[in-house]
């Protein structure tokens, strides 16, 4: 409320007191929260993907109560115990692990057709070559607006 009443920014207020130290420490923090760092190989996407399923899985407390009275302390694997590969899924337990949406109908949800404007300018001679147009028109129009004007207004040099 100070700085609002002085007009300067609380923020960059805020951070002109902290020390280089605190705030590196706080980007490392960070960082260790949120470690994405977006597509790097497939197995990393993969173990990504697996990660997020197997924390929507809910787990089954009466199951987990029903084996610890069965199994006891082999529940609790030590260091010479021999369990690698034995758990065999229940039914139940598989049709918990959610599925994800196939691909293509992702892509069927995010694409769409646009609709074709009357009043715009033809500037193309095939559908492909429309295409080519707008991604120019995308990149490089706020360049090549002028001559464009030039050009219709036959001033161009």
């Amino acid at each position: 409320q100070e700085c609002a009443a002085r007009g300067e920014d609380y923020e960059r207020v805020k951070l002109l007191e902290i020390s280089a130290e605190d705030a590196e420490r706080w980007e490392r923090k960070k960082k260790r929260k949120n470690p994405d760092l977006g597509f790097s190989d497939y197995a990393a996407a993969q173990l990504r993907q697996y990660q997020r399923l197997t924390r929507q899985i809910k787990p089954d407390l009466e199951q987990y109560e029903k084996l610890k009275e069965q199994q006891g302390a082999a529940l609790y694997p030590t260091s010479d115990s021999l369990l690698h590969g034995t758990h065999v899924p229940s039914k139940e337990g598989v049709d918990r692990m959610p599925l994800p949406p196939s691909r293509i109908e992702k892509r069927e949800k995010y694409s769409r057709r646009r609709p074709y404007n009357d009043d715009a300018d033809i500037d193309y001679i095939n559908e492909r070559n429309a295409k080519f147009n707008q991604k120019a028109e995308r990149f490089y129009g706020k360049y090549t607006a002028e001559i464009k004007q030039n050009l219709e207004r036959g001033t161009a040099v």
